[in-house]
């Protein structure tokens, strides 16, 4: 199988607990965190993410599904993408 990497965006009003209510979502369905930036912009977090899925119980779709439950009740927005469509879209 191949290796499937996706990249995760969370933007939103900073608040206690968003990178702790992340990570145990994906840590919950075997999902690393290859790499991780965050900081806050003008009051607003800022979290970039790339994940892998290499051993992970969920696929992507699903996890985009459970994401947006989270990101509600986080009160941010979170987004997820391939890696591969991620690099085709910024490729200038």
């Amino acid at each position: 199988m191949a290796v499937m990497n996706a990249i995760i965006t969370v933007v939103g009003s900073d608040k206690v607990g968003i990178i702790a209510e992340v990570s145990a979502l994906l840590a919950s369905h075997k999902i690393n965190i290859a790499d991780i930036t965050q900081t806050i912009l003008s009051g607003n977090f800022v979290m970039m993410m790339m994940v892998s899925f290499d051993n992970a119980d969920i696929t992507i779709d699903a996890l985009r599904t459970i994401l947006a439950e989270t990101s509600g009740k986080l009160g941010v927005e979170i987004n997820i993408m391939s890696e591969k469509v991620f690099t085709s879209m910024h490729r200038i």
